[in-house]
Formats: structure tokens, sequence, C-alpha cells
């Protein structure tokens, strides 16, 4: 009885197969693992009125008990929403407050059919360009003396401004008290010309 001869290159063939077999099964639960498929809003969105609603879907269902979704704004305060409404693959949790301008972020945590935990985060920015525009300017401060600028101008500048600066007024005291002197020196004057008679 003749026994089939194997081809050398068949059984090789066979090997490389089977060793590739071996690479791929490992990296088959990871690819069961859950992931974000959608957002709204979604990443990265510049949004000119405020969501009153956040929605993630991912690929698979998720379980409702271990689904949690928190808003947060820049200085990463939590934003109050509900609690996560999930329906299938998607969750959705509503927004108690008008957001106001300003960069967002939407973290997540849910679990996967295989009992994998998978979190992520991503942002969104609510500018609404009537607020903007509708926003008072405030006035320009007033502009500083230059270093090189004579006292007595910015005295003159600042009484004209919000009544006498503190140069008007420092220098109306001493003339005051010049004036008082000077009379009291011609008081003493006359009284010794009146003695002397």
């Amino acid at each position: 009885m003749r026994r089939p001869v194997r081809h050398p290159r068949v059984a090789g063939a066979a090997a490389a197969l089977a060793a590739l077999a071996v690479l791929v099964a490992p990296a088959a639960p990871a690819a069961a693992h859950n992931s974000l498929a959608s957002a709204t809003p979604a990443a990265d969105a510049r949004l000119a009125t405020p969501p009153s609603e956040i929605t993630v879907r991912f690929l698979q269902k998720l379980n409702p008990e271990l689904t949690t979704v928190v808003l947060s704004d820049a200085a990463r305060r939590v934003v109050p929403t509900g609690v996560p409404v999930v329906a299938g693959t998607r969750a959705t949790v509503t927004v108690a407050e008008p957001l106001p301008d300003g960069t967002y972020t939407v973290a997540y945590r849910v679990v996967s059919t295989d009992g994998h935990p998978v979190q992520g985060s991503y942002r969104f920015t609510v500018a609404d360009p009537a607020a903007t525009a509708a926003a008072p300017v405030s006035p320009p401060p007033a502009a500083a003396p230059a270093s090189g600028a004579p006292a007595s101008a910015a005295a003159e500048r600042a009484g004209r401004d919000g009544g006498p600066g503190p140069l008007t007024v420092a220098a109306g005291v001493a003339l005051l008290a010049c004036a008082l002197v000077g009379g009291a020196l011609a008081a003493g004057r006359v009284l010794r010309r009146r003695r002397a008679r």
C-alpha cells in the first residue's frame, strides 16, 4: 500500500496558516469591545444655541445600570443634568439649565457586552453670536499722563475732570498760610509804631 507523499510547500503553507490563526485569535475579543459611534452635539462642534440634551450612541447595546454621562464646563465644574436614559445603543441626558457661552466636556463610561468597561470624553463649544454682539462695550480706561508731562498740567487735568486735584489743593493751602503769616507780620508792625508814639 502506498503512502501519500506530502509536498513540502503544502506543509509549509499549512503551518503558516496555523501560526496566523494563533496570532489573530487574541484580537477577536478586543474587537467586541464597545466604542462611541456618534454624539449630539458632535465632538468639536461649535453651537450658536446651547443644547437642551446630550446623546451618545455606541456600537453595542448599553446596560442602563452601568451607563454614566457627565457634563462639565471649562473650569471642570459638573453641570447639572438628568439621569441617563438608555434606549438600545443610545444614552441621553437632559441639560437642567441653558448653557452660557463656553467650552464643555462630555465624559462617558459604559460597559460592553463582554463586561469590559469603556470610557472617554469629547468637547463642544457654545458661542452665541447674538449674545456676543449685544454685550455692552466697556469704555476704555482714562489715559495716564505721560511721565514727562509737567505736574501742573496733570493737576489742571484732574481739577477739570473731577474737582481740584491734589496739587491744586496743596498750592492753595500754601498760599493761604503765606497770606496769614504776612498779615500777622503787618499787624505786628502797626502795633509797634503806635506804641512808639
